[in-house]
């Protein structure tokens, strides 16, 4: 029996969504320093992004994919140069000793910062095209509701994978004091700017 399309949808999410990466890093060190919504918030942010992605490949939109790796260099840019503010920011951050103080511009800001990392990665509408490929699910083969079934699996997939992620990170949070709570900031933002530097040397090669 043939898996339904959401549940295809859905395990691809998480596929897409589980490797730690940048946002991985800076979903466990908000989560940390601001407790688990803040961290979840962010996660959504590139959720979303990922559901996106996956609405240009399960819908076959080659126009904007080609876009997008026509101006890969400048994503690219724009995303390590991102990573290396996000780093700076929060290497110097101060821990909040109440994450209940977070002010709703806050959230918005980490949904908002991770929604445009994970746009900027151009990588990312490949890795869709690549595994919708290998599980048959091509855009010219789908209609509307199929793919919309897609679609809405990859954000839930993906979404279930942030929100255990921020979950489990939680945990750990009450056992942190503000002084450890101020080295993960400073850990966390180093390896995030790592990763930014990482990001625009590849540009450059």
């Amino acid at each position: 029996m043939e898996m339904p399309l959401f549940l295809k949808g859905f395990t691809i999410g998480i596929a897409i969504a589980a490797p730690v990466g940048p946002i991985g890093v800076l979903c466990i060190q908000r989560t940390l320093t601001r407790g688990a919504f803040h961290g979840l918030i962010s996660g959504l942010g590139a959720a979303t992004a990922d559901a996106l992605y996956g609405f240009i490949a399960a819908f076959g939109l080659t126009v904007i994919s080609d876009m997008i790796l026509t101006y890969q260099f400048w994503f690219r840019l724009i995303g390590g140069l991102f990573l290396c503010y996000l780093g700076i920011k929060a290497f110097l951050a101060t821990p909040a000793p109440e994450a209940a103080t977070e002010k709703k511009l806050g959230h918005l800001e980490a949904y908002g910062t991770t929604l445009l990392l994970t746009i900027t990665n151009p990588m990312t509408i490949l890795a869709f095209a690549a595994i919708f490929s290998g599980v048959g699910l091509f855009g010219d083969s789908l209609h509307y509701v199929p793919a919309s079934l897609v679609v809405l699996g990859v954000f839930t997939g993906s979404g279930v994978w942030w929100c255990i992620l921020s979950g489990c990170t939680d945990i750990f949070r009450k056992k942190f004091s503000l002084q450890k709570l101020g080295w993960v900031n400073k850990v966390s933002g180093i390896i995030i700017f790592t990763f930014g530097v990482f990001a625009l040397v590849s540009v450059i090669q």
